[in-house]
């Protein structure tokens, strides 16, 4: 099976890489769109700044390429949220394969903004949370999150509720980085491998 990480300037490659070799699987780290269309499975990691990250995407038309992709593709932290409609942050239009915004935590007394740490998630509804324990703890590092909708599969609560995972499709997507995770983000990468 042929696993390959989008390329592009907001990934979290190295730690991404570190998962996927403690699980045994292979992978191809590439911006090409020959290779990406090739894969069995796609993994669109993120850290980093929305604007700029779809100014890359848009720059190799990988903002186009990625909505059509019909293997599984998983989304993590800013990989997640540039697949939403809309990001707060710099007033930044996404891919669209969520329809659901993403919008800046709002200020809360005792609550530090970004959300920087271990938090759980709950209200599982995907198959990447198969054998997860009730109230898993997660590693979240983010100042925006995507709101409830349609297409919430896993919650956490922070600031207000959110949406911790989102799935629509063969589209999956992780709001935390499921790469340093623990026991937890490792389930979610073998269950994905699976899917």
């Amino acid at each position: 099976m042929k696993t390959v990480i989008i390329k592009y300037n907001a990934g979290n490659v190295q730690s991404v890489m570190y998962a996927l070799d403690r699980i045994g699987a292979a992978y191809l780290w590439t911006d090409d769109p020959a290779e990406i269309c090739a894969a069995d499975r796609v993994i669109f990691p993120g850290v980093g700044e929305a604007s700029t990250a779809m100014q890359y995407l848009r720059e190799r038309g990988l903002d186009r390429l990625i909505p059509t992709l019909k293997q599984p593709v998983l989304g993590t932290c800013v990989g997640m949220q540039l697949m939403c409609r809309y990001s707060e942050e710099n007033d930044t239009a996404c891919m669209g394969i969520f329809e659901v915004d993403v919008k800046r935590f709002g200020q809360t007394p005792g609550l530090k903004v970004p959300q920087t740490g271990w938090n759980n998630i709950f209200d599982y509804k995907s198959d990447l949370t198969t054998g997860l324990p009730d109230n898993a703890y997660v590693y979240f590092n983010h100042s925006y999150a995507a709101t409830l909708c349609d297409h919430t599969v896993a919650t956490c609560d922070y600031v207000a509720p959110f949406s911790a995972m989102l799935q629509k499709d063969n589209f999956y997507a992780a709001q935390f980085h499921a790469e340093i995770s623990g026991n937890a983000g490792q389930t979610i990468f073998e269950n994905f491998l699976k899917v």
